[in-house]
């Protein structure tokens, strides 16, 4: 919007010229201007992994005072953010970025990305009821996709499990374990997509290299996102 308005002040020129209106493709070679003065150069496009702990809130700010996932990271990072929410009791993966819009793209499930989850739950459950969740479940009139959910182990009263979906909507894996008599205590997000919490420490922070972001994103995707020449890097090598 405010660029908009800029143009229509007569403020914004490209290439020395100003421009009359916004329906004006800009390529990546040609210089920008607002009063005379150029753009600062876009900022690159980065993402890391972070291992969320418990009591965070995945927020800027919050108004209950709560301390934040932004507030716990190190102080030489950029301005990020996070892909997704974790809830103030999850912990593990949680992805972080500077670009808004590849956030946004990464949370849509046609993405395919599959979000994993550890779960430690109170009571018992059936593998067999675990199983009709592959199917999708409607509860409380809200539809949960396929999920794929088995169990690992149990631990006295409580069942370790490992639960699979992809559309990631508010509380899911809570709503899906409260439908099957379960209390969760414990949710850890072990993956997101091709990304892993691994062996990185609680509180840990470790940027993603841009070759690997590139390839995961696919040829066209890294050169929407100015990863291009990671992504052809990254072929060059296999050849």
């Amino acid at each position: 919007r405010d660029a908009e308005a800029w143009i229509a002040a007569g403020r914004v020129a490209v290439n020395g010229k100003v421009l009359a209106t916004p329906a004006h493709v800009v390529g990546p070679s040609d210089k920008i201007t607002v009063d005379g003065k150029p753009l600062p150069a876009a900022q690159a496009v980065r993402l890391w992994r972070f291992h969320k702990r418990r009591g965070l809130v995945t927020s800027h700010k919050d108004p209950q005072g709560r301390k934040t996932v932004f507030e716990a990271l190190p102080p030489e990072l950029p301005r990020v953010v996070s892909v997704g929410r974790l809830d103030i009791n999850t912990e593990g993966l949680l992805l972080l970025t500077t670009d808004g819009e590849l956030a946004r793209h990464l949370e849509l499930p046609s993405t395919g990305w599959i979000r994993r989850y550890r779960v430690r739950a109170h009571g018992r459950v059936a593998q067999e009821a675990l199983d009709r969740l592959r199917e999708g479940v409607t509860i409380d009139g809200v539809h949960y996709g396929p999920v794929e959910a088995r169990i690992d182990r149990e631990q006295g009263s409580n069942l370790w499990l490992t639960i699979s979906l992809r559309e990631g909507k508010n509380r899911e894996v809570k709503q899906l374990a409260e439908h099957l008599r379960l209390n969760v205590n414990r949710l850890i997000r072990v993956s997101f997509g091709p990304f892993a919490l691994g062996d990185l420490a609680e509180g840990a922070v470790e940027e993603v290299k841009r070759r690997v972001l590139a390839d995961q994103l696919g040829p066209k995707l890294a050169e929407d996102f100015g990863l291009f020449d990671a992504a052809k890097e990254r072929r060059a090598r296999r050849r």
